[in-house]
């Protein structure tokens, strides 16, 4: 006996060392990610919309392609000569900025004598540094003096402000996501020592994912942004303290039947790495339906969370244990488990008095909670998915919003970001005619062929490449919003009914439709595979095809009750103008695929003790030996993605609160309530058609006899 446990405590130290070899390796990489990472929307565009077709022709027209940043100045009492004089020199402190493509256009004065803005062209080629040449240009406007506002709005002042909150990342959400853990993890345990072994594997999961998913962006094979990158974060320590959870808690179960650790980590290995395994496979195989997404940003999140996923299950499943047969017993402390042969449901009181309540009111616990959360589903009236203005899209006012608000008040709100219209040059003027006569629209020019310098020429000739020319068209409101929207999608039906045109519409408002016409037909495509995927992985984990269908049943249920309870806070607490068309879908993904986790946990156990025990005696002792484990899980996952709050995106905070309210209700409602008192009421007929239906069947009617 000491031989063997002296063997598996060198194996358990080499293990160690291993990770933490790897660990040293990998590490520097977790703070790396905002280097690889991209923000710009055009990217993530599928390859056949016509905003990326408009994008492509775009380049032909220009020798450098680029993205306006809009410095706008307001007085209202009326633009004196100091502030033309004023404007004139920050323009000329503009043209110097390395990454601003020069000349700049001359500064446009609004009608009515009370703002003027500034066009400053910023090389779309500089990236993630757009971010630095948009705060040069705030720092030399110097901001407000003397009653006169300077904001800097439009695409690239946006996407700054993007690039800004992103970089909270790699810190604030990291730390936030840590704290929350640690603290729950402490609650849970209390114990002064425990909770180092689950977040020191976590932190270590999070190591060894970050190094593949950097690698992966650097090399261009996925693009990597910063939603996937902060889902990443709270994804993988929130999953990863689940697994830790489930495995500690039977690793501790084990120790009361086991003289030494290393035997009760060998059987609580065998009993619960098959449930974590098959959890995290779930949770793989849905993230990597993402790559049916038509969108480059949804392929990108699937791949890279999935990633992350499967590194904390090598890490849990490897590295935690290992950690656990050296801290033995003495890692409990003070509440260290003796060997002796203590069933494990003593320990869970309060569940097995929750598992009793089931047994004798099953059939009204089912109905009730059923219920309830039909009820809940008609919050979904108040959901409207569509995309949000730049107004709505952070939670807090940022430079750029105060920007486009001033640009909306003094000038057609889509001055600075016009969508643009190629079309052959024969058909140029009819085009440009049936354009302008799109309501939206407030003006129609032709891209000239030399800079301009002054004010516009309306007889200077257009500029034509190969036998196309680009027309502006500029858009009466602010180009992120529903408005606009609706005259992009009218003005492409108008322009490609002109014979012979071969009319392309792009430019920023179109990206933004193509965008949510994508996250539709994604919806459609991708909901239907992840639910027939999940239904495979259940049915052969449970040998049934009752048991899945009834599973995922009760998920589906606990996700619409989700939204709708969602739909209700965000518009009447939140005061959320609506949800991003990305919505539905990530909430989707994550609630079913992590939801369906804590089914697995709970019905793999139930299934085990049915074995020994009969079915309905068999959800009972489940439910009672894994109630607080998974109640315990469910907390840990909600808090973590709730830290996603900590970044003030609206799309952010609507994904973590989500989240964190439809584990909550799964773990608390569906999978404590109604799934046993389901499983329960239905018996041994759950495990239809496998051999267990009939077996348990025989044993609890002999039982009843």
């Amino acid at each position: 006996m000491s031989g063997r446990g002296g063997k598996a405590t060198l194996i358990a130290v080499a293990v160690v060392l291993a990770w933490l070899v790897i660990g040293g390796v990998s590490g520097p990489y977790a703070g790396r990610l905002s280097e690889v990472a991209t923000n710009d929307n055009a990217a993530f565009l599928p390859t056949d919309a016509e905003a990326t077709r408009a994008q492509d022709l775009a380049g032909e027209f220009v020798d450098r392609q680029t993205i306006p940043a809009l410095v706008v100045y307001e007085r209202p009492a009326g633009i004196t000569d100091a502030d033309r004089q004023r404007v004139s020199a920050d323009a000329a402190r503009f043209a110097q900025i390395p990454g601003v493509v020069t000349p700049l256009p001359p500064p446009i004065p609004s009608d009515d004598g009370q703002a003027l803005q500034v066009v400053v062209p910023v090389d779309d080629a500089e990236g993630e540094e757009i971010g630095a040449v948009v705060e040069q240009l705030r720092d030399i406007t110097g901001g407000d003096r003397d009653g006169l506002t300077v904001d800097v709005s439009g695409p690239a002042g946006l996407l700054a402000d993007l690039i800004k909150v992103f970089s909270a990342i790699d810190g604030p959400l990291l730390l936030v996501t840590l704290v929350v853990v640690l603290v729950i993890l402490l609650i849970v345990y209390r114990s002064p020592v425990l909770w180092i072994f689950p977040l020191l594997a976590a932190g270590m999961s999070y190591a060894l994912a970050s190094v593949f998913v950097y690698l992966l962006a650097d090399a261009d094979v996925v693009k990597l942004n910063g939603q996937a990158q902060g889902i990443l974060t709270v994804l993988v320590f929130g999953a990863g303290t689940d697994y830790a959870l489930l495995l500690i808690a039977r690793y501790r179960e084990e120790l009361h039947r086991h003289d030494r650790p290393w035997g009760a980590m060998k059987t609580a290995w065998k009993g619960a790495a098959p449930a974590i395994i098959a959890s995290g496979g779930t949770v793989i195989v849905s993230l990597l339906c993402l790559l049916l997404s038509s969108l480059n940003s949804n392929r990108a999140l699937g791949p890279v969370a999935a990633i992350g996923i499967a590194a904390t299950l090598l890490v849990m499943l490897t590295f935690l244990p290992a950690l656990l047969v050296l801290g033995g017993r003495w890692a409990f402390w003070p509440r260290r488990p003796r060997a002796d042969q203590a069933d494990p449901r003593a320990e869970h009181g309060i569940w097995s008095r929750v598992a009793g309540f089931v047994a004798r009111h099953a059939r009204p616990i089912w109905l009730t909670t059923a219920v309830v959360l039909a009820l809940l589903t008609l919050g979904l009236t108040q959901l409207g998915a569509t995309t949000l203005g730049q107004s709505d899209l952070f939670t807090q006012r940022t430079d750029s919003v105060d920007g486009q608000e001033v640009i909306a008040r003094h000038y057609p709100a889509g001055t600075g970001s016009p969508a643009t219209i190629f079309t052959t040059e024969q058909t140029a003027r009819q085009v440009a005619q049936v354009a302008t006569d799109v309501p939206g629209v407030a003006d129609v020019r032709p891209l000239t062929a030399g800079p301009q310098t002054g004010p516009p020429d309306p007889n200077a000739a257009p500029k034509v490449v190969d036998g196309r020319v680009q027309l502006e068209a500029t858009l009466a409101d602010p180009p992120d919003s529903d408005g606009a929207e609706r005259t992009i999608r009218e003005l492409r039906v108008a322009v490609h009914q002109v014979p012979g045109a071969d009319a392309v519409v792009g430019g920023f408002t179109a990206i933004n439709v193509d965008t949510s016409d994508a996250a539709k037909r994604d919806q459609n495509v991708i909901i239907p595979v992840v639910l027939v995927v999940i239904a495979v992985i259940l049915a052969l984990l449970l040998r049934a095809l009752l048991a899945p269908v009834l599973l995922i049943a009760t998920v589906l249920l606990s996700f619409a009750a989700t939204l709708g309870l969602c739909a209700l806070l965000f518009r009447h607490v939140f005061d959320f103008p609506g949800v991003d068309s990305s919505f539905p879908l990530f909430a989707f993904v994550f609630l079913v695929a992590l939801g369906i986790d804590y089914n697995i946990f709970l019905m793999s156990r139930v299934r085990e003790e049915s074995v020994k025990r009969g079915t309905r005696a068999g959800v009972l002792a489940g439910l009672a030996v894994t109630g607080g484990v998974i109640t315990s899980a469910g907390i840990v996952l909600a808090a973590t993605f709730s830290a996603l709050a900590v970044l003030p995106l609206v799309v952010l905070v609507e994904l973590g609160t989500a989240v964190a309210i439809g584990v909550l209700i799964d773990t608390i409602i569906v999978r404590s309530l109604l799934v046993p008192a389901l499983a329960y009421d239905i018996g041994p007929k759950i495990w239809w058609p496998g051999r267990l239906s009939r077996a348990n069947g025989e044993r609890e009617a002999r039982g009843a006899g």
